[in-house]
C-alpha cells in the first residue's frame, strides 16, 4: 500500500505507457483531489485519452503506477474497480436494439451477486440516474433511435447508476453541436456540484474547458505542460507555445472565466 497523499483520490506516480516501443506517456505523475472537476486538454496525440484509460486500467503502464484511495489498482479486482470508478470512453459502441433502460442496468452489475439479480436499491440507483440525466421519458426507447445528445446522457446514466465516486469522461462532448455539448457539460457540472462526484473530463474545447472545469492540465507530447486553475493555465504565452497560435484571452462578461479568440497559427521556429 502507497502513502497517501492529503485529501488525494487518485494518483499517477512516473507513468509511462507506449505503443510499440513508442511512448506516449513520459514519467507523467499527476494527483486528483477528490471532488473538483479536471479537465485534460492538449492537442492531438498529447496523451490525453492515453492518460485517462491508463487511470481507468484499459491501458497498463509500463512502468509507475496508479493509485486510488491509496492502493494500487493493478492489485484491485475488476469487480472492486468498478464500483469506485466509472468510465465513459469515446465513441462507445452502440447495443443494436437495447433500450436505454437495459443499457442503464448494466451499470448495476458490479454490485449484484453471481445471479446477476437486481434487488431493491439497484433499482432505485437506476431510477436515479435516469432521472439526473433526463432520460426517464426515453427509458423504453432503443438506443440507436436516439439523437447524439440523448445516446451521450445514457452513457453518461451507465456511468452513474455504478454509483462510483469518480467519473471519467472521454471527449463527452465530439461530434455533439453546441446545445448538446453545454447539455452534457451542464450535467457533468451538477454532478459534481450536487452529487460531490470527482470528475476527470477531456476536452477539446478549451474555453469549455476553463468554464466548466476547476483545474486545467494541459498535455504536450506525454508530458504535463501547465497545470492550474483556468485563469493561470489559459493565457496567450501557453496558447503559443502549446498550440501553436496567437490569440488573445478575455473574461467572458457573464462567467467571468477566460475566454480566447485566436488570430493566426504562430511561425515556428
Amino acid at each position: 500500500m502507497k502513502e497517501q497523499s492529503v485529501a488525494a483520490l487518485l494518483e499517477a506516480e512516473e507513468v509511462e505507457v507506449g505503443y510499440h516501443n513508442h511512448l506516449i506517456l513520459k514519467k507523467l505523475s499527476i494527483t486528483i483531489p477528490a471532488g473538483g472537476i479536471t479537465a485534460l486538454v492538449g492537442t492531438n496525440g498529447s496523451g490525453k485519452s492515453t492518460l485517462i484509460k491508463t487511470i481507468a486500467r484499459l491501458l497498463t503502464p509500463q512502468k509507475g503506477g496508479v493509485y486510488l484511495d491509496g492502493h494500487a489498482i493493478a492489485r484491485e479486482s475488476t469487480i472492486a474497480l468498478a464500483r469506485k470508478m466509472a468510465i465513459l470512453p469515446q465513441s462507445p459502441e452502440i447495443p443494436m436494439a437495447m433500450t436505454v433502460r437495459e443499457l442503464v442496468e448494466q451499470g448495476r452489475y458490479p454490485h449484484v451477486g453471481p445471479l446477476r439479480m437486481l434487488k431493491k436499491q439497484d433499482h432505485v440507483a437506476i431510477e436515479e440516474a435516469l432521472e439526473l440525466t433526463g432520460m426517464h421519458e426515453f427509458a423504453g426507447r432503443p438506443l440507436d433511435a436516439l439523437s447524439g445528445g440523448e445516446r451521450q446522457r445514457a452513457w453518461i446514466a451507465l456511468a452513474l447508476a455504478q454509483s462510483t465516486p469518480l467519473l471519467m469522461l472521454d471527449e463527452p462532448t465530439t461530434f455533439l453541436d453546441v446545445r448538446h455539448q453545454l447539455e452534457i457539460l451542464e450535467l457533468v457540472r451538477r454532478l459534481n456540484q450536487e452529487r460531490g462526484i470527482t470528475i476527470i473530463v477531456v476536452l477539446h474545447d478549451l474555453n469549455q474547458a476553463a468554464r466548466y472545469a476547476d483545474r486545467m492540465v494541459v498535455l504536450k507530447e506525454g508530458s504535463i505542460e501547465v497545470d492550474g486553475s483556468p485563469d493561470r493555465v489559459l493565457t496567450e504565452t501557453m496558447l503559443q507555445e502549446v498550440f501553436g497560435i496567437h490569440a488573445t484571452v478575455l473574461n467572458d462578461p457573464v462567467t467571468g472565466t477566460p475566454v480566447f479568440l485566436p488570430h493566426s497559427i504562430a511561425q515556428r521556429e
